[in-house]
């Protein structure tokens, strides 16, 4: 039986980030002797274009009945108009809905070689290696109602952060059990000395600290944790958070990695079948950067780990996951570097292409 992969390339840099990653995943499967059966479809502003929709109906059809979805980045400047009814992120919300996908993954792993492309010095990201679990289904993003109006003193607006415990019990869940395969060490962070559903999350996070007695569990304040973050974030291992303080931790948190290009992600719903294995959506956290779109100068790196996520967390392959992450560590060891990481000695710039096609060429070379 065939693996069901859809790939969903995007705006701006997006397909040629995907474009690589895609055939990355190829040579994958080939060596492994792996049957994927790889399809398209439309996402995001380009699909808003042709069909007046971020997510056309057959898009949402497709990824319903697929095993994993590699998507590339959505949006741009052509459609940043915060007022308009159809907007590119819309999708990515639609999508998350829809295939019950609650946690977002987001690896960060301090690279030697890049040390010095982050504003923090070397000392404090040098050992760096952790997770950030951000709720995705829940929380203001979702909350109802949600609007701005015309109120008696002028104009008002009105968000809610709503969450059930079944929500937040999933995710804390799930972030216990990676952890339990980590460094043993959780830290739940919400806001519960001023907001409600912030006192229900603690409450959930410390009655499951009880069932995972192997695994040691600290709360920090939102605030407080943004600060931690950047000063010691060595003592962090799975981090796991609500949806708004998960997507604003998250892109703090790549600082420490020297470049967005470099971090993948994986959204991720519920365990199928008792295997372990999940439906997920796997994306670069890097934007569709239109600025540098078409030219050959993205870095794909990102989006090639991404796959090696969709390997292991999707398919249950962390053998071919690896085989990936070892490529892609040693083309970087090697001086390689994409424009937005170009610089110091004993380095050569390519193009994205070219890193894709150098990644293709140390798996083979692994594999031999």
């Amino acid at each position: 039986m065939a693996y069901k992969i859809l790939v969903l390339k995007g705006d701006g840099i997006g397909p040629e980030v995907v474009g690589e990653a895609l055939q990355v995943l190829k040579v994958i499967a080939r060596r492994s002797a792996i049957d994927m059966d790889f399809k398209e479809a439309h996402i995001g502003g380009h699909a808003i274009d042709q069909f007046g929709t971020p997510m056309p109906e057959d898009t949402l059809k497709q990824a319903q009945d697929s095993d994993a979805i590699l998507l590339g980045a959505v949006g741009g400047p052509k459609w940043d108009n915060f007022n308009a009814t159809v907007r590119p992120e819309q999708a990515l919300l639609g999508l998350r809905k829809a295939l019950g996908l609650f946690a977002n993954v987001r690896p960060v792993r301090a690279v030697k070689e890049f040390l010095s492309a982050s504003p923090l010095k070397p000392e404090i990201i040098g050992a760096v290696d952790l997770v950030v679990i951000r709720e995705l289904t829940g929380g203001i993003y979702y909350g109802q109602p949600s609007e701005k109006r015309q109120g008696k003193d002028g104009r008002e607006a009105v968000d809610t952060c709503f969450y059930t415990e079944a929500e937040i019990a999933r995710v804390l869940r799930f972030g216990f059990e990676l952890a339990r395969n980590r460094k043993r060490k959780l830290t739940s962070v919400d806001k519960a000395n001023v907001l409600s559903t912030s006192r229900l999350w603690r409450e959930i996070a410390t009655e499951l600290a009880m069932e995972f007695k192997d695994v040691a569990c600290e709360h920090q304040l939102v605030d407080s944790m943004a600060m931690h973050l950047l000063r010691r974030p060595k003592d962090f291992d799975v981090i796991v958070t609500e949806n708004l303080f998960g997507d604003i931790l998250t892109d703090e948190a790549s600082v420490l990695a020297g470049s967005m290009g470099l971090l993948p992600s994986a959204s991720l719903g519920e365990e199928l079948n008792g295997a372990g294995y999940r439906v997920g959506l796997y994306e670069p956290i890097h934007g569709s950067a239109p600025d540098i779109a078409g030219r050959d100068e993205a870095n794909p790196l990102a989006a090639i780990l991404s796959a090696a996520m969709l390997l292991e967390h999707s398919l249950g392959m962390r053998s071919e996951a690896e085989i990936i992450e070892q490529a892609v560590d040693a083309v970087v060891k090697d001086g390689h570097r994409t424009r937005d990481l170009a610089g110091g000695s004993g380095t050569k710039t390519v193009g994205c292409k070219a890193m894709g096609r150098l990644v293709r060429e140390k798996i083979e070379s692994l594999d031999a």
